[in-house]
């Protein structure tokens, strides 16, 4: 009888895993493209609350307080109070309207002009800014009002109270169901690579099996699988991020606005996610496909 050396016991193996990745190639496509799909779905989702959120930030910033002057301030008290308002922190932008500005904007918002009735522009001179989001609330508004009707270079304090309160109410909905919704989307989306990785590696099992039976470790079994896996994965999460990408340019190109919310560090962070996700996924579901497989016995594979 011939003894099977250590080292053609290692050849063996090796060679065992090698046919074991070969001939899983087939099943090994359709879970790249099964992979791949599910996390397309997710990434358009979270490319969605992205957009959600920042489209909730951009009508904040665009709420604008108007702060309206004394009709009797010379320039420089103008001046001052132009910086003072500048310097606050709850300021996102700031233009500074006269009279004439404000009357052209009155008659270009289809308005008729007074001057047939009214001899005089009966418009203020106003400092009108943007406030950043984090300010936007009613309670916060009030207190800025209050703060600026202090100032006596100050006439009058104007911002659409109701819309903020409406405004924010809306954004917390949307908010909330897309977060629901996105919840629910990677619990699918996680099921259903598990379920995608376990068919592919099912054409395998009989290859894990007789490698265990020549005295191959779980370890030496599992690792090229493992190692192929992570490839796997990381392959399906580069194409979703660039069809999600491609489907990104062209919902720009056609809807220029969205440009307005782009958000490149969210962006960034939902397609590295995709690409992790996709690793540890496929990598979680083979390893354990592979423990399965071993405790099984060899009948029950048939």
């Amino acid at each position: 009888m011939r003894v099977i050396h250590k080292s053609e016991k290692t050849y063996f193996m090796s060679q065992s895993g090698k046919a074991s990745i070969k001939r899983g190639k087939p099943s090994y496509f359709m879970s790249i493209l099964g992979v791949t799909l599910v996390l397309f779905l997710l990434g358009i989702i979270g490319w969605l609350v992205i957009n959600a959120n920042k489209l909730g930030d951009h009508f904040k910033e665009s709420v604008e307080v108007n702060v309206y002057l004394r009709g009797d301030l010379n320039p420089k008290d103008s001046t001052a109070l132009v910086q003072y308002i500048a310097s606050r922190p709850y300021v996102k932008s700031y233009t500074y309207t006269t009279k004439e500005m404000a009357k052209k904007k009155y008659i270009s918002d289809g308005n008729e002009s007074w001057d047939k009735i009214l001899a005089e522009n009966p418009l203020d001179n106003s400092v009108d800014f943007k406030i950043k989001k984090n300010y936007l609330n009613n309670d916060t508004l009030a207190s800025i009002r209050k703060d600026l009707m202090l100032n006596v270079y100050v006439k009058d304090v104007h911002y659409p109270d109701a819309l903020i309160g409406k405004m924010n109410k809306n954004i917390r909905i949307v908010s909330i169901v897309l977060l629901v919704i996105a919840l629910i989307i990677a619990f699918v989306v996680i099921f259903l690579i598990d379920n995608t990785i376990r068919l592919a590696m099912f054409s395998n099992r009989f290859l894990i099996k007789t490698m265990q039976m020549v005295g191959a470790t779980r370890w030496f079994i599992a690792k090229p699988l493992n190692i192929k896996a992570v490839i796997n994965g990381a392959t399906s999460g580069v194409i979703a991020v660039i069809a999600v990408f491609l489907l990104m340019q062209i919902a720009e190109r056609y809807v220029p606005e969205m440009k307005a919310i782009h958000d490149n560090t969210g962006l960034f962070l939902l397609f590295f996610g995709l690409i992790v996700l996709g690793i540890c996924i496929t990598v979680f579901s083979t390893h354990r496909s592979v423990l399965k497989y071993l405790r099984m016995k060899l009948d029950d594979l048939y």
